[in-house]
């Protein structure tokens, strides 16, 4: 049994009678889209989307920032006017 990341599931066949209330229902918390009672995909509303591509970002931002740290060369101070 696959486990679902959701409180809240709706068939496929209900997300296709009614995509628009699955997608009020998604602004709130996510939707699982169930296919056969297994996990086929989940909507999400656009604050938890958009939270999730800012952490991204950083994310990879900061994995970028520790790659130049850790390149041995010495880092160089400036300040936000230098900037």
């Amino acid at each position: 049994m696959e486990t679902i990341l959701a409180n809240r599931s709706v068939g496929l066949s209900e997300l296709k009678a009614n995509p628009a209330a699955v997608m009020r229902a998604a602004e709130t918390e996510p939707v699982a889209i169930l296919n056969r009672n297994k996990p086929a995909g989940y909507v999400i509303g656009t604050a938890a989307w958009e939270a999730i591509a800012e952490r991204l970002d950083n994310l990879a931002l900061a994995e970028l920032a520790a790659a130049r740290l850790a390149d041995g060369q010495a880092p160089v101070k400036v300040t936000l006017d230098e900037l």
